[in-house]
């Protein structure tokens, strides 16, 4: 899907020479530098995680994809249907509707990983799920924009970024590989590169979440009902992906693991599909949706990795105070037995032992006392 570039004022590349609004401006410069810097970022993030994968565990992904299957239909099935419905129950406007429909289609993104790792989901799953939604969102991304854009009547088509996606591929392909072949090498120095990783994208995500809210600050009364679908579209994406897993007889590591790639998706590249199909006065009334689920996703995720942890903690605490209790009882079933063994010998030989004959009871036949002791 190309832009149609007959129309002069519709063309992106025909209106270049038209003047920029000025938050249209900053928010170019910092699309520069935080393409930049994200990309450098999540390399060393894919790389770090990279370090927790298992070549066996990966190539048994690859070839039993059902967990992988799960996660696609959820990502371009289940992810456009829910836009869909978010802009039939808001009625937005045309612009509003593109803009949320877009971000849809979109893959999964690197961000679903760390928090991944943080509620001890399944990374090989995780890292293979982004990988193989990126390379589908190649066809799946068109495929899904013709269908639910077709009863619209659009006055432009919509250009796919996929010089994007390649550095998207790029960037999640070639550091998980090192990371793998550095876990097969140095098992030791893996782990502790995945914990530095871990506390690295963890400030890096705060970093994003403070950005997020400044740039977003003077605009929050502006459009409040792209706001608050920025706010539920990820949430209802986490909670689908979730009962998906969950009916699909998927194991609770798995249903976490798929819900998180569920509900997060690949920001930057629906920032760049926007600059590539729309004008910069239609930019300015949508990016502010992009920049608010970018920012949703993350807070979300953390929400979602303290309640885990907090989960957990109770789960370790109620062990450990049953635990003491536990090995008592087991300890008194486990002696018992010997007791009422020794018991019963001592009353089936008993009669025995006393007779006629002394030397003989004492060189042939048990005694209670030898009885006890072999008991």
């Amino acid at each position: 899907m190309r832009a149609n570039c007959s129309s002069g004022s519709a063309c992106p590349a025909n209106s270049s020479a038209e003047e920029l609004p000025a938050g249209l401006k900053a928010y170019g410069n910092l699309e520069l530098v935080f393409t930049v810097v994200s990309a450098l970022m999540i390399s060393l993030l894919m790389f770090s995680l990279g370090c927790s994968v298992e070549v066996q565990k990966l190539w048994g992904h690859i070839r039993r994809p059902w967990g992988i299957a799960v996660g696609l239909l959820c990502q371009f099935g289940l992810m456009p249907l829910i836009a869909y419905l978010l802009i039939i129950s808001f009625s937005l406007k045309p612009l509003q509707a593109m803009a949320v429909l877009i971000m849809g289609c979109c893959p999964g993104g690197a961000v679903s990983n760390i928090f991944t790792f943080w509620v001890d989901g399944d990374m090989d799953l995780s890292i293979s799920m982004t990988t193989c939604s990126t390379v589908a969102a190649l066809g799946m991304m068109p495929l899904c924009l013709y269908l639910y854009t077709l009863p619209w009547n659009l006055e432009q088509n919509l250009t796919i970024p996929y010089q994007n996606i390649g550095i998207t591929l790029v960037c999640l392909i070639i550091p998980v590989a090192f990371g793998i072949y550095v876990n097969y090498r140095w098992p030791k120095q893996s782990k502790i590169i995945l914990k530095i990783g871990a506390i690295a994208g963890g400030l890096l995500f705060l970093v994003i979440a403070v950005a997020g809210m400044v740039l977003m600050k003077g605009s929050w009364n502006s459009d409040i009902i792209l706001l608050m679908i920025s706010f539920i579209f990820p949430l209802i994406g986490h909670v689908i992906g979730f009962l998906l897993a969950l009916l699909t007889h998927q194991s609770w590591q798995r249903c976490r693991t798929i819900s998180l790639e569920t509900g997060t998706q690949n920001v930057q590249m629906c920032f760049t599909m926007l600059q590539l199909s729309f004008t910069a006065e239609q930019l300015v009334q949508i990016l502010n949706f992009t920049l608010a689920y970018g920012l949703f996703q993350i807070l979300d995720g953390f929400f979602m990795v303290a309640a885990y942890k907090m989960y957990k903690r109770r789960l370790k605490n109620k062990h450990g105070n049953e635990k003491p209790g536990c090995q008592a009882r087991h300890r008194k079933k486990s002696t018992s037995p010997k007791e009422a063994i020794a018991f019963l010998e001592v009353n089936e030989e008993a009669p025995v032992s006393p007779g006629p004959s002394g030397p003989k009871d004492l060189h042939g036949a048990p005694t209670p006392t030898d009885g006890i002791s072999r008991a």
